[in-house]
């Protein structure tokens, strides 16, 4: 990974969107926080300030307080809205599909469709977490699209070969997975060590 934070620290892009699934952001920022090799930019919509109090009791203030540097989401002449801003990525935890959609179409309609579509021209990693069940196709297709750019789609999905004893630990799973895709390493979950034996011959 290539580091391009102040102090030699790999610089990463976060977003909270409005779609449901705030806790992935907030965990996210806490662990790249604990593990004090990161440079974090943070960025919240309208919706996503919403959803942190709605399933979370936070407010704005409360998660920008995790960050390294805040940005308004309608400051589209900040500093991550040129490729000449160097970072090692962005992701969108959680990404609604409106968010998917402008980033599928290029809409760069605010600082945090921008930035991502600053990520993918800039051939950087972007992560989507995106949050919608069912799936209709323009979802699918936006998805494709996100795919074919260089995009990763990651729905949060959670993983249950790990035996989960809590939702915390489903949560951790699904964001460690997410600093895997960025090489960073972490104790948030145990690793795959293969399957158990079952006894038999």
């Amino acid at each position: 990974m290539t580091t391009h934070g102040t102090a030699g620290k790999t610089r990463l892009i976060v977003a909270i969107t409005g779609a449901t699934g705030a806790v992935y952001g907030v965990r996210l920022l806490q662990a790249l926080r604990t593990l004090g090799t990161v440079e974090t930019h943070l960025l919240i919509s309208e919706a996503g300030v919403l959803n942190l109090h709605q399933e979370l009791d936070l407010n704005r203030r409360d998660v920008e307080a995790m960050a390294d540097v805040v940005h308004n989401v309608r400051d589209v002449g900040a500093s991550i809205a040129s490729g000449s801003f160097q970072s090692d990525g962005m992701v969108v935890a959680p990404c609604s599909m409106k968010t998917l959609a402008a980033i599928a179409h290029g809409l760069s309609d605010n600082l945090i469709t921008r930035a991502a579509d600053v990520v993918l021209k800039e051939r950087r990693r972007l992560v989507l977490m995106v949050r919608e069940t069912p799936f209709n196709l323009a979802h699918l297709r936006n998805m494709t699209a996100v795919t074919e750019m260089g995009g990763i789609i990651f729905p949060p999905l959670p993983g249950f070969y790990h035996r989960p004893a809590s939702i915390d630990e489903m949560i951790d799973h699904t964001v460690g997975r997410v600093l895997d895709l960025f090489s960073l390493s972490h104790t948030l979950t145990p690793r795959w060590q293969g399957m158990k034996s079952s006894g038999s011959a």
